[in-house]
């Protein structure tokens, strides 16, 4: 049997049905590599590679996001631990404490 070079399909044994195919599949977007538009149809098993690729690729970009946002996160925390410390440091130099609504040393 003479098949053209890929458009046989193995899971029907046969040549490709496309649009008859529950999985003939249109993809939409923009490549990667070229930049160009894409509105392809093709089988779905046959896009799994690329789309994995994909998948991959967004993964570390989402993973290198959380990261960056990570190192922020605690640059923020440290600088106002910072600010705490110096706060209460500067608070024991006074003599004499008064806490906000203690009567018994004056206070509001």
């Amino acid at each position: 049997m003479q098949v053209d070079v890929g458009t046989y399909c193995p899971l029907l044994k046969k040549s490709c049905v496309k649009l008859e195919c529950a999985w003939f599949t249109k993809l939409t977007g923009t490549s990667k590599n070229t930049g160009q538009p894409v509105d392809e149809w093709g089988c779905a098993v046959a896009w799994l590679p690329l789309l994995l690729i994909e998948n991959a690729g967004e993964t570390r970009q989402a993973a290198a996001a959380v990261e960056s946002l990570r190192n922020a996160t605690v640059r923020s925390e440290d600088a106002t631990r910072q600010v705490l410390m110096t706060g209460i440091a500067q608070m024991s130099l006074f003599d004499d404490p008064k806490l906000i609504g203690d009567q018994s040393n004056g206070g509001s």
